[in-house]
């Protein structure tokens, strides 16, 4: 009793039991167990879609070599347009631009190389594009000069 003469209220304190706690906790344990499964597994389907997206640019770049040397391999001079759209095409590029003078030929192709891009839904084929300036001079002797440069943009008309 209190000392105005009534039941005091006692304040007690409860601790749950082992088994409430595990059922309390166990649900928020799963979901943030999944959450982390979730994360690590996006993160490394996109680094192997960053590895996939780099070797295809760099078949881009083998293909502008490959385009540039049967360019600069043509017989009598620099080739024509139609020769040389014909030329990209055998490399997986379009030409974009093409310019001729007397003493060398620039052109300007798009070439792209597939790759496969992942998900949690699936894999889907992609594709990723680069532009090139090939330009192709006459040396001295008659020797052909090529410099392959990529560009940042490509402005495809």
């Amino acid at each position: 009793m209190s000392d105005h003469g009534t039941v005091a209220r006692q304040h007690r304190v409860t601790v749950p039991a082992p088994g409430c706690l595990i059922a309390l906790f166990a649900p928020i344990i799963a979901v943030l167990i999944a959450a982390l499964v979730l994360m690590v597994m996006h993160h490394r389907q996109q680094r192997a879609n960053e590895r996939n997206e780099a070797e295809a640019l760099n078949r881009t770049a083998a293909a502008a070599r490959s385009y540039a040397r049967d360019v600069a391999a043509a017989p009598d001079g620099f080739p024509g347009r139609k020769a040389v759209r014909a030329i990209a095409e055998r490399h997986d590029g379009t030409l974009i631009s093409y310019a001729r003078s007397k003493g060398s030929l620039a052109t300007t192709v798009r070439f792209f190389g597939e790759y496969e891009d992942t998900s949690m839904f699936g894999v889907s084929n992609s594709r990723a594009y680069r532009c090139y300036s090939i330009v192709v001079r006459r040396g001295a002797e008659g020797v052909p000069q090529v410099k392959t440069t990529p560009l940042e943009k490509c402005d495809v008309i």
